[in-house]
This record gives C-alpha cells, sequence and structure tokens, in this order.
C-alpha cells in the first residue's frame, strides 16, 4: 500500500513518518511539502504546495491513503480553501480513503473564525471523498509547555475562565494518524484525541508548581487582559487573535472531552500534561 502524508516537513508531519517507519509493514510512504529535501528516509520526498495546486496532481498521484495536514498559515479564511482544493485533487488523482487532521469541538463557523478551517475541510471531505476518516485533535500539550514557561516568571498562569482541556501530546497524536492510516475499519470514523485526563486552569497551575518546584497560581483575566499581555509580548495581531479565539473555545468547553481513541488507534497509553511539561524543562 502507497501512504502519503501533506505537511511532512512540519512537526507533526515529521511525528507520524518517524511512526510509520518504525512500524513497518512493507508499505511505501510519500512525504509531501514545500521542501520535499527535508524528508528523511525511508520515506520518499514529494514536491506538493497547497498554494500551488499545479503541484498537487503529481504529489497525490498513485496513492492509496492521504493524510492532510492543516498548513500553518493563520490568515482567515486561507486553510480553508487549501484544504477543499488539495481534497479535490487528491480525489481527482484516485485516492480512495483521505484521513484528516481536524480540532476538538469542530461546528459550523465563518471566517475569521479558526473553527471555520476545520469545519469547511470537514464538510468538503465528507461530501467529497469516497472514503473519509477525520481525527480530530486536542490542544497540544506542548504548546501548553511552552505557554507556562514563558508565563511562570511572573508567579501566575491566566485563563478567561475555568479552562478545561484534555491536552494531547503531539506524538500520541501521531501515532494514532499512523495507527488509524495501517489499519482497517476506520472509514466514515470521527475520532476525538485526547491526553488521559482534562485538565483545569487551577490544575494546570498546580502541576506547573510541582514540576517547575515553584509556587504559582492561576488567574482569570478577560478577554481585553489577555489581547494586552500577547501584543506587550511582541506578538503580531494575527497571532493575538488566533489565541484569543482558542481560550474562548476553552471557556466554552470545545476541548473539554475526554476519550480513549488514542490508545485505541496507536496503541499506547497517551502522555499526561505533567508528563510533556517535565520533558520540556527537563
Amino acid at each position: 500500500m502507497k501512504m502519503g502524508i501533506s505537511g511532512a516537513s512540519g512537526q507533526l508531519g515529521q511525528a507520524v513518518l518517524k511512526e510509520l517507519a518504525e512500524r513497518g509493514g512493507g508499505h511505501e510512504i510519500v512525504g509531501i511539502s514545500r521542501s520535499p529535501d527535508k524528508v528523511r528516509s525511508p520515506a520518499k520526498g514529494r514536491l506538493g504546495d497547497f498554494d500551488a495546486p499545479q503541484t498537487l496532481p503529481a504529489a497525490f498521484a498513485g496513492l492509496d491513503r492521504l493524510l492532510l495536514i492543516p498548513s500553518a498559515d493563520l490568515e482567515p479564511g486561507v486553510r480553508g480553501r487549501q484544504l477543499r482544493g488539495a481534497i479535490d485533487a487528491a480525489v481527482a488523482a484516485g485516492v480512495q480513503h483521505l484521513f484528516l487532521v481536524s480540532v476538538a469541538g469542530t461546528r459550523k463557523a465563518e471566517a475569521p473564525a479558526l473553527a471555520e478551517t476545520f469545519w469547511t475541510a470537514e464538510q468538503h471531505l465528507i461530501r467529497t471523498a469516497p472514503r473519509w476518516t477525520i481525527l480530530r485533535m486536542n490542544y497540544f500539550a506542548e504548546s501548553m509547555a511552552q505557554e507556562i514557561q514563558m508565563s511562570a516568571a511572573m508567579g501566575v498562569l491566566t485563563g478567561l475562565g475555568e479552562e478545561r482541556v484534555a491536552y494531547v501530546s503531539r506524538d500520541d497524536l501521531a501515532a494514532a494518524a499512523a495507527g488509524a492510516l495501517l489499519g482497517e475499519g476506520h472509514a466514515g470514523a470521527i475520532y476525538n484525541g485526547t491526553g488521559p485526563a482534562v485538565v483545569s486552569g487551577e490544575e494546570r497551575a498546580r502541576t506547573a508548581s510541582q514540576v517547575l518546584g515553584k509556587p504559582l497560581g492561576y488567574v482569570v483575566i478577560d478577554e481585553a487582559q489577555l489581547r494586552g499581555g500577547l501584543t506587550q509580548a511582541g506578538l503580531p495581531e494575527i497571532v493575538v487573535d488566533v489565541m484569543a479565539d482558542i481560550k474562548k473555545n476553552f471557556v466554552r468547553g470545545d476541548f473539554d472531552v475526554l476519550t480513549t481513541d488514542i490508545e485505541r488507534l496507536s496503541g499506547r497509553s497517551p502522555k499526561s500534561l505533567r508528563e510533556i511539561l517535565a520533558a520540556a524543562v527537563a
């Protein structure tokens, strides 16, 4: 079987390729990227750029299964358009089973809402692909570990509310994606990739205090304060908008979902936020 991974030079794409290589099975693995020279053996690199649709037919040619990973482009409306085009190109190329990385809590939304990307892509995939599987990811534990490290000097972690999130490790999500790609019986399934527990804002601060060895509190702030702090930290406006959107989704409960899908698909227990933070500061 020939499998393709889009976004193969990104962090998640590289992790999926690594998992596939370690699991073996004699399959041909293709890493699709704007920088195909960065794709490591045994995967074969192919040029494929969502913003250059003319590169996609050759990138997807001959593939039996394809994992679509959204790009890192944060401009409102762009990723939804990119994924629609990639899905159409894959179907035209004859790919029989498309796998899509989406996000927890996906629901109908319009740009500039972050959820528009995933709603647009999911709906187009379901309507278009011969066979499809959706892997909705929770918020990456590595991203929260980085936020904790940056905030620790202030002695407090902040949030817009209780913020109950089942943080998932990037490597665990990659292992689940690899398991789904290699397995059978996943057509028409929507999985939710979560960590082993839902963690509130206060629990996050308590865990960080124990791992970092210093007292950290948890303070609820409003959106204006959040935006002001991110802007003061030097983040560009588009990143501030995205982070504010994510935090509002935390409060709304989009990431307050807990499943065993990671273990079912990957064959191993997912790592906790504590483990990821401890590894980050080691």
